[in-house]
């Protein structure tokens, strides 16, 4: 036996096997598609998350069937937590959902792609480049997409600006009109708790080339995280004027914010 079927048969599951095939993605013959993602890859990652998610987290995701089965989707929720745990809780909740699971494309920040190994590794799972074309590509194809748009604003915050939604860009809801997108709000509650920062040091994280360098245990708390999805929100129309998107985008944002209080009041401790 081969390493590869070695690895398989020892983390891959018949029924995780079986699981993740059931979700159909357009793969070319070697295995891949277009943008990387590979069947044998998520099969691994899906079981390495899943005791992070069910055992270290104990993650509670509620309202993940509101992410509609098919169509393209874009599933907008608040950043935090310095690394991008909370796009690896939102997507294993939606692929591992009992009925129409999908695997979702995430955004990744162009930091992490020039990373050695992790930008292909990113790719293999599902992540792509966070840009407009490439999402925008996504979206064509019919994808689900978590999207953050307050990008490193907010996943950089301070612990002190915890659960206070950051600017958002309003690239998503030219998007989300363009290809007639459901936009399904999520609020994450407990990733502001796993890396707390109590500072930034910004001339280092400028030498070292990175987003943020911040002041904070080098470990990441085991947190109780919250996940509440919203109704998918649909927005019409073009040629909008730049406070007309703006009352769009505040929309999305009030929902958030209060799938976030949603999450506060339920959470009973933080571990």
């Amino acid at each position: 036996m081969g390493l590869v079927s070695f690895l398989k048969s020892r983390l891959v599951s018949p029924e995780l096997n079986e699981h993740i095939d059931s979700i159909r993605k357009p793969i070319g013959t070697l295995g891949y598609d277009p943008w990387g993602y590979n069947n044998d890859t998520v099969k691994y990652g899906f079981s390495l998350v899943k005791p992070i998610y069910e055992k270290y987290f104990r993650t509670e995701a509620q309202g993940v069937d509101h992410i509609p089965a098919e169509g393209p989707v874009l599933i907008v929720g608040n950043h935090s937590g310095q690394l991008p745990i909370d796009g690896i809780l939102v997507g294993y909740a939606l692929a591992s959902r009992k009925k129409n699971p999908r695997i979702p494309r995430a955004m990744i920040e162009r930091f992490f792609p020039t990373v050695p190994w992790l930008g292909n590794l990113l790719n293999e799972v599902g992540a792509v480049l966070g840009d407009p074309v490439n999402c925008a590509r996504m979206l064509a194809n019919n994808e689900a997409v978590i999207v953050f748009p307050e990008g490193v604003r907010g996943s950089g915050k301070l612990y002190r600006d915890r659960y206070k939604l950051q600017r958002f860009g309003h690239g998503f809801m030219h998007l989300a009109m363009k290809y007639k997108a459901a936009v399904v709000p999520v609020g994450v509650v407990g990733c502001e708790e796993t890396i707390p920062a109590i500072a930034n040091i910004k001339p280092l994280a400028k030498a070292l080339g990175v987003p943020y360098a911040p002041v904070a245990l080098p470990v990441v708390l085991p947190a109780k995280v919250h996940l509440n999805f919203g109704p998918p929100m649909y927005f019409e129309g073009k040629d909008l004027t730049e406070s007309e998107m703006n009352k769009r985008v505040e929309q999305v944002k009030t929902e958030i914010n209060r799938l976030i209080d949603k999450g506060l009041n339920e959470r009973k401790r933080l571990f």
